[in-house]
């Protein structure tokens, strides 16, 4: 699918006399994502830096999402059949210097933008990643929480959402074999290539909801279908990867230990996220053996 729709937003896009080069495109692709996208969109909206142009990309939505969307979005794309597609796609339709990726499950608080850029310009960074705090109810949700708040400060683990528009549309492009780690794979290209990535001192919010168990082994085990492809891209990734976020529980051993019982969750969590991506990857490989065929 490839049809656009082009409205005007209630601040998004606006020309200001010597903003251009600050000038910057945010991209959310989505579907079926009606409970969160309305927030997501109106804080891109509602933010403080001037010349911001909302793209969104839908995937075949069939609940609210395109008409939610196409009420704040300057353009309305619709694309697949994988958010990188998406992604990719508009980052294809941007004509700004800079473009920031987001999910249709994140809120920007009102100077995100603002301060993503200025940090891109202070410290001449390819990328700037924008921390993470995971909202919500439910148990399961604050042994999310509790990990995002590990991460705060490892600037390893953070993927960058700000960059500038001319690497993303050559080798920076997002992979389409991948459906979950593509971010991570951006983030390690950028630094293979030598590339600077920085974090913005401003955190966003995450709506992941209401988490279950079932619902984390379903997205990881989906995720995990990707993992050989990141592997084939980047030996030791996983592993690294892992080493890594041992490391920042390791030094945030202080905060789990003050919250124990959300600790020991956030570890069950943890190994049903590993059996979920383990999964998913045999299930990946299995079908490449068989040349796509499962019994």
């Amino acid at each position: 699918m490839s049809d656009s729709h082009v409205s005007a937003g209630t601040t998004a896009g606006r020309d200001v006399e010597g903003g251009v080069a600050r000038a910057v495109s945010v991209i959310v692709p989505t579907r079926n994502n009606e409970r969160t996208i309305e927030a997501t969109l109106a804080s891109v909206v509602a933010q403080t830096e001037p010349n911001v142009t909302l793209i969104v990309v839908d995937n075949a939505s069939n609940d609210a999402t395109p008409e939610i969307a196409q009420r704040y979005a300057d353009v309305y794309l619709e694309a697949g059949p994988e958010r990188s597609a998406q992604r990719n796609r508009g980052i294809q339709a941007a004509e700004t210097p800079w473009i920031v990726w987001l999910d249709s499950d994140m809120i920007l608080p009102p100077r995100a933008l603002e301060v993503a850029l200025d940090t891109a310009e202070q410290t001449g960074a390819a990328g700037v990643a924008l921390p993470e705090r995971t909202i919500g109810t439910g148990f399961w949700t604050a042994c999310r929480a509790l990990e995002r708040e590990c991460y705060l400060d490892q600037p390893w683990l953070h993927n960058p959402r700000l960059l500038r528009r001319e690497f993303m549309v050559g080798d920076g492009e997002f992979h389409l074999a991948m459906s979950g780690p593509e971010d991570a794979d951006l983030r390690m290209k950028m630094r293979r290539a030598g590339h600077r990535i920085e974090l913005a001192p401003i955190v966003i919010d995450h709506d992941e909801g209401h988490l279950t168990l079932r619902d984390v082994f379903d997205k990881r085990r989906y995720y995990g279908r990707s993992i050989p492809a990141l592997e084939a891209e980047h030996d030791g990734a996983v592993s690294d990867q892992g080493r890594a976020v041992l490391g920042a529980y390791w030094s945030h051993r202080g905060d789990l230990a003050r919250r124990p019982l959300h600790a020991a969750g956030m570890v069950a969590m943890r190994a049903m996220e590993a059996v979920g991506y383990g999964y998913g990857a045999w299930t990946a490989r299995r079908e490449a053996a068989s040349g796509g065929q499962t019994s």
